[in-house]
């Protein structure tokens, strides 16, 4: 009987190791209830003390981008070209926003290999390709994430300067007070000058605003390991 008791102890605890093992099984395991399933595309988490929307789910991974806008922030804080690999915007977020967040949160967020392309209207250069944990999401990562109507492609004659289209909707954003506003993109605008941006009403604006713009909205994106 004692080596039965020893041997279910041991099974009990090796049980509840597996159980736990995963920053989405822990809470769970604590409180004696069943793990939650992955997440999926949609899926809004809460994190950080922010909510995220799931975009994304991969290789173990979820791209996740913050479900309102968080701040608002400048895009670079002097009136100059810039690309995103230059940005005070990038050093904002890999650096104070980053370091503020929980410790056990910033332990699962990956660093991620960012490309930089040029914009596919006006052929504006976008810089090197970028190593980050936190950043923006691009013009060709909005159109592949909220939908994609052909316009990127596409150019239409009618807008030539944005994309408006069915999916206008799905690219609004709010801001803590429920209030949509603009948000910023990594891409380059019609100039170096310029950052791309999503307008208030869902407008995927390819010229851009430009970089000293201190009220573009900031949504923040990261990988996490699950």
């Amino acid at each position: 009987m004692k080596f039965f008791k020893i041997g279910l102890v041991l099974l009990l605890v090796i049980g509840l190791g597996i159980f736990t093992v995963g920053f989405f099984n822990t809470e769970q395991a604590a409180a004696g209830e069943q793990a939650p399933p992955p997440p999926k595309v949609g899926d809004i988490m809460p994190f950080g003390g922010y909510d995220w929307r799931v975009l994304d789910v991969q290789n173990n991974r979820a791209l996740l981008i913050s479900d309102k806008i968080i701040e608002t922030r400048l895009y670079n804080k002097e009136y100059k070209n810039v690309t995103w690999e230059t940005c005070d915007l990038r050093k904002y977020l890999n650096g104070e926003f980053y370091n503020n967040l929980p410790n056990d949160f910033k332990a699962l967020i990956a660093e991620a290999t960012i490309p930089n392309d040029k914009n596919q209207w006006y052929g504006t250069g976008g810089g090197n390709t970028t190593a980050d944990k936190i950043f923006l999401l691009s013009i060709e990562e909005v159109v592949k994430y909220f939908g994609d109507s052909g316009q990127l492609k596409n150019r239409p004659s009618s807008n030539a300067y944005y994309i408006d289209d069915q999916y206008n909707s799905a690219r609004v954003a709010k801001d803590a007070a429920g209030t949509a506003s603009w948000w910023w993109l990594r891409s380059p605008g019609d100039d170096s000058i310029y950052a791309a941006d999503v307008d208030g009403v869902g407008y995927v604006d390819i010229t851009g605003d430009v970089v000293l713009n201190d009220v573009g909205g900031v949504r923040p994106v990261l990988w996490l390991n699950l």
